[in-house]
């Protein structure tokens, strides 16, 4: 007698895609595309937008879907299923990252339910953190977050610390010089009715010790930004992958999702600050060159005000057809 177990239907995958839109990316572009079919949902990274001036390897972009395929795992493990995944299943279609195939129903556990209760509440917090250090064995959750999905999450100590942040302001300076970066940075800052970008509201003040280099998303509209002064020994840690290929900047990204989720539910704030892995040559610096680690992200963590949430775009601006032979399958992965 075989068993044939039956994959949840359509709405409940649906609810999973529309929570997996939850995760974070580079200017909250949100550059995903999903195409639920079956008991399946293909992850595809959405061309369109990705930012060219400070991504032009798309090697970010890679990390906000991989944020994506997590959260999406994260849902249906959540709905009571459990499901495999599978980055780059088709070789001629470079823009699909990643399969996630629902494999059998199972009791949802509570460490699954406490980072799926995080998601609503995971927001880049740009605000000025408490002079309250980090509990070690709240770093040690991240750390083992990291872990689990194939990545190493280190906590600089104050020297290292010093040099990273010396570095990110270094590589923020860079990166305004780029050709390019205020009109891309435009686009990007969201006004009112946009479903995408990062909202005024959520900009945040400069640092006003100029320690800790917050990019500067007013600098396009007429708002004056604020100067507050920011913790003056912040915790920073950095996220590393031992590979630097298509596949790593994915695990890198699922990575980051769950250190920030477990962040989340610690009651931490995160902010990422990705300035200095946007500029090559400081990146490199980033990582003794002999460990055999490439840096992915820089975050600072703490305790601090509650942060907005930025925008995010309806499952209808997100999801492809599912029609079998639909054209639209090829379209994102050009």
């Amino acid at each position: 007698m075989t068993t044939t177990i039956a994959p949840p239907v359509r709405e409940v995958l649906l609810d999973c895609v529309r929570t997996a839109t939850a995760a974070p990316s580079l200017h909250n572009s949100q550059p995903w595309k999903f195409q639920v079919r079956g008991g399946r949902v293909d992850v595809y990274a959405d061309p369109s937008r990705r930012l060219h001036v400070l991504d032009p390897d798309g090697r970010e972009q890679l990390m906000s879907v991989g944020a994506a395929v997590f959260t999406l795992r994260l849902a249906i493990r959540n709905s009571g299923y459990r499901s495999d995944f599978t980055l780059f299943p088709e070789a001629d279609e470079p823009g699909l990252v990643a399969r996630v195939i629902v494999t059998r129903p199972s009791p949802v556990t509570r460490s699954a339910e406490a980072l799926a209760a995080a998601v609503p509440h995971r927001h880049t917090n740009r605000w000025p953190f408490a002079q309250i250090p980090v509990p070690r064995v709240a770093l040690d959750r991240l750390r083992d977050a990291a872990r689990r999905e194939g990545a190493v999450l280190a906590t600089a100590n104050p020297a290292g610390r010093d040099a990273v942040l010396r570095l990110a302001r270094f590589a923020d300076a860079e990166l305004r010089r780029r050709p390019g970066y205020r009109d891309e940075l435009a686009r990007w800052t969201g006004g009112s009715v946009r479903n995408d970008g990062v909202p005024l509201r959520a900009a945040g003040p400069w640092d006003a010790l100029e320690y800790v280099p917050m990019r500067d998303f007013t600098e396009a509209s007429a708002q004056q930004r604020t100067g507050e002064p920011f913790e003056p020994y912040p915790t920073i840690l950095v996220l590393a992958t031992d590979g630097d290929r298509r596949v790593d900047g994915v695990r890198a990204g699922q990575a980051l999702q769950r250190v920030l989720l477990t962040a989340t539910w610690q009651d931490l704030a995160t902010t990422p600050i990705s300035q200095p892995v946007e500029v090559p040559s400081v990146r490199r610096l980033l990582i003794e060159p002999g460990s055999g680690l490439f840096a992915q992200m820089i975050l600072r963590v703490g305790y601090g005000r509650g942060a907005e949430g930025s925008p995010r775009r309806p499952l209808s601006e997100v999801l492809l057809p599912s029609r079998p032979g639909d054209t639209a399958r090829r379209r994102w992965s050009e």
